[in-house]
């Protein structure tokens, strides 16, 4: 099996992000499928389970432990603090170290194991110096309670920064065709500072599948209801893309999905993609685009045809972007 290196690791180059088991793309599958999908992506070679403290509010950590936590010895797990719901009820960004520490002690009792072997900030609270939060990170490993520190949205200058006060093993942004911004200086950020890329939503929240026809169908909790891209005008323009993108991917042999993967996946050998699925056979699909070679022709075709001038509108409506920390085109 292809494997690649995140900090102590070797984790497949094709991982599972689990929020949207839980989460964030309409209803979620029943715990019984969710666990069954779990399962057999351990069975195919997945061999990194990427949740959050926030993804179901704390609902998919449980999951994890529920459906596969009896395969703990089969799998490198990821989890993320500084993003959650609140005693209040809502969803709240908090990078203070004690409420850090304490979510990480909430994690490590859902998830049911005595160590997270990857823990990420999930997003950078701007009201606390970043080197305070890692510092709380720190103190973690020092515990035994995580083994290593990631990053999730943030740019090259705060990347810098938080590895001062403790070696970041992984950075956890979007990435693909139509969301290029790591290009702008996180990913060399990266290869400088020996730190594993992990690129989210590598199929472009489904677009690159071909798979999203019409917006307005998305189920009202979906969040890509609120993203421009997946709007009006924005999404006809994107849609016309698709066209000769599906071109390619009949000429390469291989899936939409798979074509976006090997993409993503082509640029670096320290990049790990964690698409997510709610779909048994998208799961083994994805995970066999390690697999699919692209010519350095194909490479450049794709980079024409899909990139931050051809895609309209922007990936966040304003609120969101303005929780971010990553660097934008100008």
């Amino acid at each position: 099996m292809f494997s690649r290196n995140l900090g102590p690791f070797s984790v497949s180059p094709v991982s599972l992000g689990c929020m949207n088991l839980s989460h964030a793309y309409g209803t979620p599958p029943s715990k019984e499928d969710a666990s069954r999908l779990l399962n057999e992506a351990l069975d195919q070679g997945y061999t990194m389970m990427d949740t959050a403290a926030l993804y179901g509010f704390g609902s998919n950590e449980e999951l994890l432990c529920q459906a596969i936590g009896h395969r703990r010895s089969e799998y490198m797990l990821a989890s993320k603090c500084g993003m959650f719901k609140n005693d209040a009820g809502v969803r709240e960004i908090d990078g203070r170290p004690e409420v850090l520490k304490k979510t990480c002690e909430d994690s490590l009792r859902r998830l049911g194991t005595d160590v997270i072997d990857l823990y990420y900030l999930h997003r950078w609270d701007k009201k606390v110096p970043i080197e305070d939060s890692i510092g709380a990170l720190s103190d973690l490993v020092k515990e035994g309670k995580i083994q290593t520190i990631g990053l999730s949205e943030v740019s090259s200058d705060t990347l810098k920064k938080a590895h001062s006060v403790h070696p970041i093993a992984a950075v956890q942004t979007e990435y693909s065709l139509w969301t290029r911004n790591a290009e702008i200086s996180v990913l060399n950020t990266c290869r400088d500072l020996g730190a594993t890329f992990v690129a989210f939503s590598p199929v472009a929240r489904g677009f690159l599948c071909g798979a999203v026809s019409d917006p307005n169908a998305f189920e009202e909790k979906d969040i890509r209801r609120g993203m421009p891209r997946f709007q009006g005008e924005n999404f006809e323009k994107n849609k016309a893309l698709l066209s000769a993108y599906g071109d390619i991917a009949k000429e390469v042999g291989c899936t939409m999905a798979q074509l976006a993967l090997a993409w993503v996946l082509g640029q670096d050998e320290n990049i790990v993609a964690i698409p997510g699925t709610k779909n048994i056979q998208h799961m083994k699909e994805n995970f066999a685009a390690a697999r699919v070679d692209l010519s350095a022709e194909q490479m450049r075709r794709l980079d024409a045809l899909i990139n931050q001038k051809t895609v309209s509108g922007p990936r966040y409506n304003a609120a969101t972007q303005a929780e971010i920390d990553t660097e934008e085109f100008v």
